[in-house]
């Protein structure tokens, strides 16, 4: 039997409703603990949360800004007392939403941001008395600043500057000096300017320029290397184009071939492999042919030219009879076109013969005839084909009976296929020869295979759950919020809990003892008959008599021995 005695608690200690400070010297050192983490915790949790919800949200007021402009910006806001920060990589400037349209009004007033790049607003503010060379200068500067502008308008590019080389013209060379130019680009990481592009941006600029070819302007990247072509057209290494369009050519004979064979052979029962061999070379060639000389009746005559000189004639005394009939003008020449020219003796002689006088002269004719010419010019095409080799595969078992254990010849069979003849295979190669068009004078090769397709061999096992690439992604998406659940739970079950169930052990307004309580100890020895009470009950009688003199004492003996102090 055990008997529970009911000790009063006298009126001077009111512990009917404890005080804080009684509950917190009523917990031990670890309870202690355990509430002030938990409070630190709430502390900072407060704190993080003020501090994030009271940060203003910050918008951008300039992107792309120079040094120059960013350091005046800053100067600016900080007189302005208006918070700002940076963005990644310092490339913009960011201040509080609210007052963005406010501030960019104001920088707006002192002219900021004035930007890195002065197109022709440079011819706005023209002093008085300047010179001609100060104007050109200018012009040339607000060119280059407008053509800038124009090439940062590119998606690709990121920063770039041109420069002019502007000649003075004046009208007493006789050769005047063309204008040239230089583009230097810096692209965005990750992109590239394809050869299109660079041939838009020399094209912009040398029609922006009067008199510039478009081989005169250099376009250069920031690594120093020369992206646009050099003016004979070539631009050194490998033509990526030449590249591309030779792929194409074999992509499309290999398709061609696919083409004629699959329905014959089966779907994926044939491979095919193309290499062609193109000759880019431009062959330009000049000749010029002469005919032979026609005849003096069908010949055309360019030129002609007739000289003739002759002296006073000294007449002999005047003979026959005077009148009319002796009072004769000379006759007309009678020299042919073509042909020689009679003696002036004959024609003295017979001019002698009729007026009786004796004369010297010459007389010269020359006569140029047109010369047939032809003047032929060819140029050669790009991209013609040199040579072609073509290497076809056909899936089908060999004429030989393969071993008992070949597997992939099993599967042949069994899938329907049959070993091609000798027969089969030339009219095959017939076939694939007309589709490439075959030319045994270009030296092009082609040749047909026989042989059965082997296994792929065992499929990849699969991935283990773990090394899966989806479920390692969805693990690092969900693995804060579920670190941050078992955190929370950890503090519920560690911290608060313990607290919770510590304020409700509290001792209250009565103290419960004991008494007579029979102990069960394996090493007791059996229980005599002697009625004289053991030393065990004087001492429970010693402690009975104590706790009803002195309660209080006895309740804060007990109150150490639970707390473990002592």
């Amino acid at each position: 039997m055990s008997a529970v005695a009911e000790v009063p608690v006298p009126n001077a200690v009111p512990l009917s409703r404890p005080a804080m400070t009684q509950r917190w010297n009523a917990l031990d050192r670890g309870q202690r603990l355990r509430w002030g983490a938990l409070a630190a915790l709430v502390a900072v949790g407060l704190v993080a949360a003020a501090v994030f919800y009271r940060q203003p949200d910050y918008k951008m007021l300039f992107a792309n800004v120079s040094d120059k402009d960013g350091g005046a910006i800053v100067a600016q806001l900080t007189q302005l007392n208006v918070p700002y920060k940076y963005s990644e990589g310092g490339g913009s400037i960011l201040i509080p939403a609210d007052r963005v349209h406010d501030v960019r009004l104001k920088l707006a007033t002192q002219g900021l941001p004035k930007g890195s790049v002065t197109g022709f607003e440079l011819m706005e503010n023209s002093k008085f008395g300047i010179t001609q060379f100060q104007e050109r200068l200018n012009f040339q500067r607000g060119l280059e600043g407008e053509l800038t502008r124009s090439i940062l308008a590119l998606n690709a590019v990121q920063s770039g500057r041109v420069h002019l080389a502007l000649p003075n013209q004046n009208g007493f060379f006789r050769e005047q000096q063309k204008p040239s130019a230089s583009v230097l680009l810096s692209v965005h990481p990750g992109r590239v300017l394809d050869r299109a592009q660079i041939a838009g941006i020399v094209h912009l600029v040398a029609s922006s320029v009067p008199e510039m070819e478009p081989g005169s302007v250099s376009v250069l990247d920031d690594t120093g290397k020369l992206l646009s072509q050099s003016p004979d057209g070539n631009a050194g290494g490998v033509d990526m184009q030449q590249f591309l369009y030779t792929q194409q050519i074999e992509q499309q004979y290999v398709r061609r071939i696919l083409d004629i064979l699959e329905p014959v052979v089966g779907k994926n029962n044939v491979k095919a492999q193309v290499s062609a061999e193109l000759d880019f070379s431009q062959t330009e060639s000049t000749s010029e042919q002469h005919r032979p000389n026609q005849t003096g009746d069908s010949g055309a005559v360019r030129s002609q030219q007739v000289m003739e000189t002759g002296g006073e004639a000294k007449s002999a005394l005047p003979t026959g009879v005077p009148g009319a009939t002796s009072n004769q003008p000379p006759s007309n020449a009678t020299a042919p076109i073509n042909g020689a020219n009679p003696a002036p003796q004959a024609a003295g002689a017979a001019g002698a013969g009729q007026g009786g006088a004796q004369a010297s002269g010459k007389r010269e004719s020359i006569t140029n005839y047109e010369v047939d010419k032809t003047v032929k010019v060819t140029r050669g095409s790009s991209g013609n084909i040199k040579r072609l080799t073509a290497a076809v595969v056909v899936n089908a078992p060999l004429t030989v009976p393969a071993a008992a254990g070949d597997a992939a010849t099993a599967a042949a069979v069994s899938s329907g296929l049959r070993a091609l003849s000798a027969q089969q295979q030339e009219q095959l190669l017939m076939l694939v020869r007309e589709t490439v068009g075959y030319s045994a004078d270009r030296g092009d090769s082609v040749n047909l295979v026989s042989a059965p397709f082997m296994d792929g061999g065992a499929a990849p096992a699969d991935l283990p759950v773990w090394k899966d690439p989806e479920i390692q992604a969805m693990a690092k998406s969900l693995g804060v919020p579920i670190a941050l659940a078992l955190f929370g739970a950890l503090v519920l079950l560690g911290l608060v809990r313990p607290l919770i169930k510590a304020s409700k052990a509290v001792p209250g307004t009565q103290l419960n003892a004991i008494e007579g309580e029979a102990l069960e100890r394996p090493a007791l020895a059996a229980p005599v008959t002697d009625l004289s009470p053991t030393k065990e009950q004087e001492r429970m009688n010693q402690a009975r008599g104590l706790a009803k003199q002195n309660p209080i004492a006895v309740a804060n003996i007990v109150k150490t021995w639970i707390n473990g102090e002592g």
